[in-house]
This record gives structure tokens, C-alpha cells and sequence, in this order.
């Protein structure tokens, strides 16, 4: 039995994929905040360069990824696809169990698939310094390599309580020469206010990308880069889907269903939206996206426009949200602790394409642990929830020999001190009341 397939560095994509064109029902555009009207790339220029802007909103399937990021690119990709044959047998089940290992890259996450192309688009345009929010911290660590690839300043607002949590985070992003500060910060207008307003706040992206666009629009040599949600973060994530399907049929195997953890959704759409085609043209795939309890947006949010912060100074985006003003409670997949969804993929579970799943931790750190024991990694809190989907799906019947494959987002060495938490006892699961998502939802803008 084959254990794991690599690609040779010649076999890398050398295109993305962009599944906007493909999407049935397509996408509503983002709106201007204060016009209400579609937003062009003239007033989002103030934060993004035009490069990353123009493929934000363009309809051409496929983009061609600069030569200079993919010499970046090969320092890890392609990145391995591995059978999960072990975990197969602990389980008892005939369903074969496939992962896409993003774990081996520099910072141990799928994330510089993006983060190298945004620091390169900025860098090419004269930019000089990147503001960026981080939630567990694994988005921070991808910016700071990337802008240290590409001689750039790079300025981390880390949301608080994932601060405090991983402190290793940290010390990988000063390695890579970026300055971190814990969000709310001291260091702009938004994080003063919430300071003075509610000084022991846990933070929350939302509130950390409104003092990262603050910083940002607030400097000429400074522009914004954001780890998930946007076009642009799932186009250049394709990478992770397109590499698989080559992988896959040198196995000669086909997924029946595939799987990932969503936050923003970046990791989930990289592995899955190259599959789309072949969905639309009548091959039998599901698509599970599996969500935190505690910050259920698909499953319990509102598809709305909404903004991205809590400051409202982003672009309204069409997506599953849990309002903008959402705190999520500290549970330690701080990847996955965002209010709203990337449109693409809220798109998609509107189209019924996506079935989206709620988990709790406590079962997610159980899969997790049980990953460790039979395949040997031990993989990130917020990865822990593919692995439990992926578990789910093939105990449903052991006798079913259908084949699953799930995006094994990163790894969790740097977060041992939330398996730490775990084994003594002190994480809870945490089910978000009904009454604060309804209260949260007031709030959404009059659209």
C-alpha cells in the first residue's frame, strides 16, 4: 500500500485556479460602507495593491503564479498527500482516509500559499511595510516569513487571548523580524476605545483587522494583508486542491467526500473549490466544512452583508455572519474564531453544494489525540476539526468503503500548551446562546 504520494518540483501547479466564475449564482459584489453602493478597486486601493485587487475581482479561471513566488513556494510544495492507513485501522473502518499534509511548511500551516504572493504583489508595487491581524497566530508567523522574504516591515496585531495563549507564535514571528503587539493594542484609536470600554477583553479578529486597516491607512509606505476570507487568499490556496487531484489519481482514487476545518475559510476552499468543475459536471463529491460550536456562523449565522471589523471600515461582504460586533469565547482553535465567512464559501453552502457541520473542542482534541497515536503528527487545534469530521464520516458505516480526504491545515507543535489544557481537564466545550447571535445579528447594517 502506497503511504504517501509527492510530487516532483517540476509537477507544482504553476497556475490558480479562480472558482468565482464558476460558482452557480455567482457572488454579490462588496459594497462601499458609506455609499452602499459596489465597491471598485480604486477605493480599496488605500490598503491593497492593485495586483492582489485586480485578482480579487477578476473572472479568468485560471491566474499564472510569478516565477519569483514559486521559487518560495518550492522551499516546501508540493506538499505530500498522505493515506491515512493506520488511522483507518484504529477505526475499524473500509473507508480510505486521505490528507493533504500543509503542516510542512516553514511556520507548520497552509498559510504562506498566500501570505508569499501578497508580500511579493506589495513588495512589486513599492510597498515597504504590511499591517496584518492574527488570531492562533499561524496567519502572523506566514506574514512575517514572507515579508522577510521580500525585505519588507511587517506589523502583527495578534488578538489578545491568543497572545497570551502562544507565546511560541510570537517568538517565530520576531524571528522572521516583525513586531507584534496584543490587540486590543495601545497603539491606534480603535484599540484605545476598547481598552477604555471593556479593559479585560479577550479581543477578536474583528477587532484586530480594524486596528491592522487603522495602521495601514494611516502610513504611505504601508498597505493591509489578510489571511482568509477574500478571492484572492482562496485563489492562491487552490494550489492545495490542485496538487491533490494530480495525487490522487497517481493513486487511483477519487474522494467521495472532502473535508477541512472553516474559520475564514481559507484552507477548506483551497483543498476544495478545484473539485468544483467536477461536481458541476455530475461526479458525486460532498463538501463538508466543519466549524467550531462556539463560533458557528454557517451553521447559525445570518447570510447578509456585513462588515469584516469591529470598527466597520471594511467593504461589506455578502457572507454567513454572527455580526460583526461577535466576541467568540477563548477556545483554543484561535484560527477558527471569526464572526464571518469568505463569500466564496458561504456561496456555496447557499447553493447547497457545502454541508456545513458544528463541532465542540473536547471531541476535536479527542480526534487530534488519536491522530497523534496512530499517524504520528499531532496536528493544530483548529486542524483537530477536519480530523473529527473525517473520523465522523467514516464510522458512519464501517462497511462503507468510500474514500475521504481532508486538508490537514497544520500542525500543533507550537500549540502544546492548549493539548497541556486538555489533559488537565480545564477546556470546556462552549455552545454560543442563541439570545447573544440574535442580539449580535441586530447590528448588521440596514442593506
Amino acid at each position: 500500500m502506497i503511504k504517501k504520494i509527492i510530487l516532483r518540483d517540476d509537477e507544482m501547479p504553476t497556475q490558480w485556479y479562480n472558482v468565482t466564475p464558476d460558482i452557480p449564482g455567482g457572488l454579490l459584489p462588496p459594497l462601499d460602507p458609506e455609499t452602499k453602493q459596489p465597491m471598485g478597486p480604486e477605493k480599496l486601493a488605500a490598503v491593497f495593491p492593485m495586483g492582489l485587487l485586480e485578482q480579487e475581482m477578476s473572472m479568468q479561471r485560471f491566474i499564472d503564479i510569478p516565477e519569483e513566488v514559486q521559487d518560495i513556494l518550492k522551499i516546501w510544495r508540493p506538499s505530500p498527500l498522505v493515506r491515512a492507513n493506520n488511522l483507518e485501522k484504529a477505526l475499524g473502518t473500509k473507508a480510505k482516509i486521505y490528507f493533504k499534509n500543509e503542516g510542512v511548511s516553514p511556520v507548520g500551516s497552509h498559510k504562506p500559499n498566500s501570505a508569499v504572493p501578497q508580500a511579493y504583489y506589495n513588495m512589486k508595487e513599492g510597498v515597504k511595510r504590511l499591517t496584518t491581524e492574527t488570531g492562533a497566530g499561524q496567519w502572523g508567523c506566514a506574514l512575517s516569513f514572507a515579508a522577510s522574504k521580500f525585505d519588507l516591515e511587517c506589523k502583527v496585531y495578534m488578538v489578545r487571548v491568543s497572545y497570551d495563549q502562544k507565546p511560541y507564535r510570537k517568538s517565530m514571528m520576531h524571528t522572521y523580524g516583525a513586531e507584534i503587539v496584543a490587540s486590543p493594542s495601545l497603539d491606534t484609536a480603535t484599540g484605545r476605545r476598547i481598552l477604555a470600554e471593556t479593559p479585560d477583553t479577550p479581543g477578536s479578529l474583528g477587532i484586530a483587522i480594524s486596528e491592522a486597516l487603522e495602521d495601514a491607512s494611516s502610513r504611505d509606505d504601508t498597505k493591509y494583508a489578510l489571511g482568509s476570507v477574500l478571492n484572492h487568499v482562496i485563489l492562491h490556496q487552490s494550489i492545495i486542491g490542485l496538487e491533490a487531484k494530480k495525487q490522487m489519481e497517481i493513486a487511483g482514487d477519487y474522494p467521495d467526500v472532502i473535508i477541512g476545518c472553516c474559520g475564514g475559510g481559507s484552507n477548506f476552499a483551497g483543498l476544495a473549490v478545484p473539485y468544483l468543475p467536477d461536481y458541476l459536471d455530475g461526479k458525486k463529491i460532498r463538501f463538508v466544512g466543519v466549524e467550531p460550536t462556539s463560533c458557528p456562523s454557517l451553521t447559525m449565522g445570518k447570510l447578509a452583508y456585513d462588515f469584516g471589523d469591529v470598527a466597520q471600515t471594511t467593504p461589506l461582504l455578502y457572507m454567513y455572519t454572527l455580526g460583526h460586533d461577535f466576541i467568540p469565547p477563548g477556545i483554543h482553535a484561535g484560527g477558527l474564531r471569526y464572526h464571518g465567512m469568505a463569500p466564496i464559501v458561504s456561496a456555496l453552502v447557499r447553493e447547497n453544494i457545502i454541508e456545513p457541520v458544528k463541532l465542540h473542542q473536547l471531541e476535536c482534541f479527542k480526534a487530534g489525540v488519536l491522530f497523534a497515536k496512530t499517524e504520528g503528527i499531532i496536528p493544530a487545534p483548529e486542524t483537530c476539526h477536519a480530523i473529527r469530521g473525517a473520523i465522523i464520516e467514516a464510522t458512519r458505516d464501517l462497511n462503507d468503503p468510500k474514500t475521504i480526504l481532508f486538508n490537514f491545515s497544520g500542525h500543533g507543535l507550537i500549540d502544546m500548551g492548549s493539548y497541556d489544557k486538555f489533559y488537565a481537564g480545564e477546556l470546556h466545550d462552549y455552545e454560543y446562546p442563541e439570545e447573544e447571535i440574535a442580539r449580535s445579528l441586530a447590528n448588521l447594517p440596514k442593506i
